[in-house]
Order: C-alpha cells, then sequence, then structure tokens
C-alpha cells in the first residue's frame, strides 16, 4: 500500500485542490495513501511559505521511514532556493523513495539523480487537478503508484532517460545541481515563452550535453505572440542546435505542461 508525502517547494498550493485530489485517490485508487504536509497551504509572497519552511518540509517527508514517495504538490518556481541545503539533510531513509513531479520540480529531480538518492520521476502533480480535464493527469500519477505503467512515456531508445523543462534544465547547467547525462535521452518540454526564447535556451543549453545519446522534444506549448513571426518552428530550433553539437535528434517525446503529460522514471527502464 503506497504511503506518499505531499509538500510544496515552490510555489503556493490551495486546500481545495488538495482536496479534490484526496477525493480522487480515495473514490479510485483507495490503496494509495496520500499526506499533504501542511507547508503545502503556507503562502509568503510567491512562494508557499518561507524558505527554511519549504526545506525543512522536504526534509521532513524525505527523511520519514512511513513514506515510500514523495510527491511535489505544483512546480512555479522556488526549488532552486532551497535544493542544496535540503539535500544535504536527507539521510538514509531518503535512498529508497521515488520522488515525483516535474516543471520547477525537475530542479529537485536532477539534485537527487546527481547524487544518487532515491528514484527521481518526472510525473504529474497535484496542481494538475486545476487544468481542464486535469483528473486525468493526476489519475495518471496515481495509477502509476499502484503499480500500473501504462502511463508512461513510449519512446523506448535502448538508453537511460530524463526528462526536463527547457528552462529548468537550462537553469541547472554550471550548478551543483546538474546531473551527468552523458549516454542519456534527454527529453525537454517547455510553456509560455516566446520561440525566440526557446531558441535562446537551447543556445545554451546544447553546450552542456556533449555526450548523451540523444534530444527528444516534448510539446512547446501556449507559446506567445511576438510582434513579428520568429521563422522557425520549434522542432526546427532543437534540430538547428542538436545539428551545431552533433546531438542525434530523436524525435518527439509524450511530454508538456498539459493533462497529456506523461510519466518518466530518471534512468534505465525497470
Amino acid at each position: 500500500m503506497p504511503n506518499v508525502a505531499i509538500c510544496a517547494p515552490s510555489a503556493a498550493f490551495a486546500k481545495e485542490d488538495a482536496d479534490r485530489v484526496l477525493a480522487l485517490a480515495l473514490a479510485e485508487f483507495p490503496q494509495v495513501k496520500l499526506h499533504f504536509h501542511p507547508q503545502c497551504f503556507l503562502s509568503e509572497g510567491h512562494f508557499a511559505g518561507p524558505d527554511a519552511a519549504r526545506r525543512d518540509a522536504l526534509v521532513e517527508c524525505a527523511n520519514d521511514p512511513a513514506f515510500d514517495a514523495v510527491w511535489f504538490a505544483r512546480g512555479g518556481y522556488g526549488a532552486a532556493r532551497i535544493a542544496e541545503d535540503a539535500l544535504a539533510r536527507f539521510d538514509n531513509a531518503a535512498q529508497d523513495k521515488l520522488f515525483l513531479g516535474y516543471s520547477d520540480g525537475g530542479t529537485l529531480l536532477g539534485g537527487l539523480y546527481r547524487n544518487g538518492i532515491g528514484l527521481p520521476v518526472h510525473a504529474p502533480m497535484p496542481a494538475d487537478i486545476r487544468r481542464a480535464g486535469g483528473d486525468a493527469a493526476v489519475r495518471r500519477s496515481l495509477a502509476w503508484f499502484s503499480g500500473d505503467r501504462s502511463g508512461e512515456e513510449p519512446a523506448q531508445d535502448g538508453q537511460p532517460r530524463v526528462a526536463f523543462n527547457l528552462m529548468t534544465l537550462t537553469m541547472l547547467c554550471g550548478t551543483p545541481l546538474m546531473p551527468g547525462l552523458a549516454g542519456h535521452v534527454v527529453q525537454v518540454e517547455e510553456v509560455c515563452e516566446y520561440l525566440y526564447a526557446v531558441d535562446r535556451l537551447f543556445f545554451n543549453l546544447t553546450v552542456h550535453l556533449g555526450g548523451i545519446a540523444g534530444l527528444r522534444l516534448g510539446r512547446i506549448s501556449e507559446v506567445p505572440e511576438n510582434d513579428r513571426p520568429f521563422g522557425a518552428e520549434p522542432e526546427e530550433i532543437a534540430r538547428h542546435w542538436c545539428q551545431r553539437h552533433a546531438i542525434p535528434f530523436l524525435g518527439t517525446a509524450d511530454i508538456g505542461h498539459d493533462i497529456d503529460n506523461k510519466i518518466v522514471p530518471f534512468g534505465l527502464a525497470r
């Protein structure tokens, strides 16, 4: 019976959204026991409480042997402010845990993967319940907790893989949280960025991806309209920068900031 702790390392989360997730889990996945840490409902400016509260809640959830997994409530921004200090305090109980999230949660997934802690997993979060049709996304992660692997991203390249938001992974480059990705298939997605910004992100990111097995492009969604056309679509942008740095472009990945976002356990398929 999976016992899942939920905390909010980034932006604030709403109690009414938590209640909807709990109701869905109780009705359809009673074998999955969800525990929202009270910190999820704190608010201080952009964040789900001050840095110390978010850090301490994450450490508490990771180090509690009663929990099998830690699920990040939502993304936004904030994990970068606490990640290094939190990971330094993780003890042996964190080693066997699943850690699920995406978007800004990728900051922690990257740090966990770099440090060989637990199993980081790109996956829908409780906050997806707020999207139109978002029950399906939350249901996908709850089913995965229950052992149903049908919601995993289908591309199998025979290599270990990771999945990140493009901005998040680019911001990790050069930091103590950036994992070594040589030999990996790297999947990236983005939301709400101009195409020129997507190009700029690939310009920086691909410099740091030497030796990867290849790149797959998830959905680049909700692109704002600029005052002039950029002149290249997302796949053209990705192909351009991959070619420039001799990175194999392997096609698309079924990930994104949407209700169809699929699950990607880091590393080799298990």
